[in-house]
C-alpha cells in the first residue's frame, strides 16, 4: 500500500475497533453487509458471478462498490457463492439452490437458498447411537448429496480388500471417485482466485476483518441433524439426547478455536439461526442455547479475537442474556430488535449494530432514508459502541438510496 492508502486503512480499522471498545470514534463506522448489491451495481446478474470461476466479475463488482461508496470494512466475497457454480454442480448438494444452476429452480438474481430437512429421523436414534459411522454412510451422506449416494455401499459389511475392491469398482463408486478429483482441482483453483480478489480489495485500503466462522452449538444440531421442527420438539421429547449432541458440538467448536488461536481472523462471524424470540422458552434458551453459545463467545475472546454475533429474527426477549459477556469485547448485530431497548441494555457492555431494514432502500424516498438513518444514529450512537449496518444484505437497494445512506452516516455520524 502507498502511505496514503495505508493511512486510510488504519483510520478505518481504528474507527471499527474504537466502536468495539465502546468508544465514540471520529465518525460512525459504515459497515453494511453488501451481498448481491455490488453485483447489480456493476451490471452483472447473480448467476454470471456465481459461474465465473476466474472471479474477475466479482473483482470488478467489489472494486466498483468500494470506490463508489467507501465502506469502512472489506466486503469480503459477500457470501453469494461467487465463482462456485461449476464446483457446486460437481458436488451435487441436495440442500442448496443457487443462481444459474441447471433447471433454474430460483431466479438468476436470487441469493442462494438453503433447503432444510432432517438428516436424523425418529426411527434412526438406535442406529445413530450404536453405529454412527454406518449411519453417516448409509443415511446422512446420501441425503445431503446425489454424488455421495454410493457411500451407502461402504456400510455393507465389507472388511477385506476383495470386498472393498468389489464396491470401489462399481460404476457409481468409480464415478464418485473421479468427481472427487475434479472437485479438489476446481476448488484449489477457485480458492486461489478468491484469495487474490480479497487481497486486491484489502490493498485498496479496506480492512478485512470478518472472515472467521463459528456459531451456537444448538444450531448445528438443528441445522444439520434434526431440522427446526424436530429439534425444537426434541427439547421436550429427547432432552438428554439434545444435550449430548450440543455438548459434542460445543467441544468441537472449542477445539477449533484453540487450534486457530495463534493465527486466523480478527473477527469471528457467528450467525444465530434458532435462538430468536418464540422458538424456545427462556428456560430452554439458557439450558440448551445460551450456555453453550456464551462458552464459545468467551473462548473466542480468550483467543484474542472479536465475536461478531449476528442475531437472526426477533431478539427482544434475549437481550438480558446477551449482557452476560465481558464489556467491550463483543459485537451484536440485530436483524429485528427494538434498537432503543438494545442500546439501553447493552450500552456499556457490547457494540451494537444492524436494525435498519434494507427493503427501505428499495422503496423509500431519499428523504425518508436520510431521516431514518438519522433516527437510528440518534438512538444508538450516544456514548459510543455503535456501528451502522443494515439488518441484512443491501441486495436490491436503489443506488441513489445507498448513496444517501452512506452520505448521512458520514456527515450526521461525524464526531
Amino acid at each position: 500500500m502507498t502511505p496514503e492508502v495505508q493511512a486510510k486503512y488504519d483510520a478505518k480499522k481504528k474507527r471499527i475497533y474504537d466502536a468495539v471498545a465502546l468508544k465514540e470514534p471520529d465518525m460512525i463506522p459504515a459497515t453494511p453487509s453488501a451481498e448481491l448489491f455490488p453485483v447489480f451495481n456493476a451490471g452483472f446478474t447473480a448467476a454470471e458471478v456465481v459461474y465465473d470461476a476466474s472471479m474477475e466479475k466479482m473483482k470488478i463488482s467489489l472494486e466498483k462498490y468500494v470506490k463508489d461508496f467507501d465502506p469502512d470494512i472489506h466486503p469480503g466475497l459477500c457470501n453469494i457463492l461467487a465463482g462456485e457454480g461449476p464446483g457446486l454442480e460437481l458436488t451435487e448438494p441436495n440442500n442448496l439452490r443457487w443462481a444459474g444452476m441447471p433447471g433454474a429452480p430460483i431466479d438468476e438474481n436470487s441469493l442462494q437458498q438453503h433447503i432444510e430437512y432432517p438428516n436424523l429421523l425418529d426411527e434412526e436414534f438406535d442406529e445413530f447411537l450404536t453405529d454412527r459411522t454406518g449411519w453417516t454412510f448409509r443415511k446422512q451422506m446420501p441425503r445431503n448429496s446425489e454424488l455421495l449416494k454410493p457411500m451407502a455401499m461402504l456400510a455393507g459389511g465389507a472388511s477385506d480388500a476383495r470386498g472393498l475392491a468389489r464396491i470401489f469398482s462399481t460404476p457409481d463408486f468409480k464415478h464418485m471417485i473421479e468427481q472427487f478429483q475434479k472437485i479438489n482441482d476446481f476448488y484449489a483453483y477457485h480458492d486461489l482466485q478468491a484469495a487474490q480478489v480479497v487481497k486486491y480489495i484489502e490493498e485498496l485500503g479496506y480492512p478485512n476483518l470478518r472472515t472467521g466462522m463459528a456459531g451456537a452449538p444448538f444450531d448445528s444440531y438443528s441445522n444439520f441433524m434434526r431440522g427446526t421442527i424436530l429439534s425444537l420438539s426434541d427439547l421436550y421429547d429427547n432432552p438428554d439426547f439434545v444435550l449430548a449432541r450440543v455438548e459434542e458440538n460445543y467441544e468441537r467448536s472449542i477445539q477449533m478455536i484453540r487450534m486457530s488461536k495463534a493465527t486466523g481472523p480478527e473477527f469471528v462471524f457467528m450467525p444465530l439461526h434458532k435462538g430468536m424470540d418464540g422458538f424456545m422458552s427462556d428456560e430452554h434458551y439458557r439450558k440448551f442455547y445460551w450456555k453453550y453459545l456464551q462458552g464459545v463467545i468467551l473462548e473466542i475472546i480468550d483467543a484474542g479475537k472479536t465475536p461478531y454475533v449476528y442475531t437472526e429474527g426477533k431478539y427482544n426477549s434475549r437481550l438480558d442474556f446477551l449482557t452476560e459477556v465481558p464489556p467491550g469485547k463483543v459485537i451484536y448485530h440485530f436483524e429485528d430488535v427494538d434498537m432503543a431497548l438494545a442500546k439501553q441494555k447493552l450500552g456499556g457492555i457490547a457494540c451494537i449494530t444492524g436494525g435498519y431494514q434494507p427493503w427501505k432502500l428499495g422503496w423509500q424516498t431519499k428523504e425518508q432514508v436520510r431521516d431514518e438513518v438519522k433516527k437510528l444514529i440518534d438512538t444508538c450512537a450516544p456514548g459510543g459502541g455503535y456501528m451502522f449496518e443494515t439488518s441484512c444484505g443491501l441486495d436490491y437497494a436503489k443506488r441513489e438510496n445507498v448513496e444517501v445512506m452512506f452520505d448521512t452516516v458520514r456527515t450526521y455520524g461525524k464526531a
